[in-house]
């Protein structure tokens, strides 16, 4: 796993990620939106990589980015052809561990898509809030506390 700041990524690096998050967000998901928010500039992107292609990456963006009193992950994608060989639990539960050990958080918040909530629940993330409307697909935020 790669674990790197945004300017920290090289051109090769920061293409094949947005390329992966674009063939999954916008063409699998059939979600036309703005991928380039800004956001990237101020994340943690955590990454793995096959023969230099982005096999599953998500950002981690700190306290004040998304949410004023807690970091956040976002734009968690596995490559298709990838999947079913736990890399979005196994990435997740790094992003998880870097905010609370490497950053010294104790809160995550994730505005999770709502097909995902099971899945989010079996890491320790809990319901805090109801439905709502990101891009036309449903999402739900989603609390994660460290424990003492």
């Amino acid at each position: 796993m790669k674990t790197k700041t945004f300017n920290d990524l090289t051109t090769l690096e920061l293409y094949n990620i947005l390329q992966l998050r674009n063939e999954v967000f916008v063409v699998e998901q059939n979600c036309v939106y703005q991928d380039l928010d800004e956001k990237d500039k101020q994340a943690i992107h955590l990454f793995y990589e096959e023969d230099s292609i982005v096999i599953a990456y998500l950002r981690i963006l700190p306290s004040g980015v998304s949410y004023q009193d807690s970091p956040s992950i976002g734009r968690v994608v596995v490559k298709d052809n990838a999947r079913g060989r736990g890399l979005a639990k196994k990435i997740m539960e790094e992003a998880i561990d870097y905010i609370y050990n490497d950053l010294g958080e104790s809160t995550i918040k994730i505005s999770a898509q709502e097909y995902l909530t099971k899945f989010y629940q079996s890491l320790g993330f809990c319901i805090n809030g109801e439905s709502y409307l990101e891009d036309d697909i449903p999402h739900i935020l989603m609390t994660h506390k460290k424990c003492k």
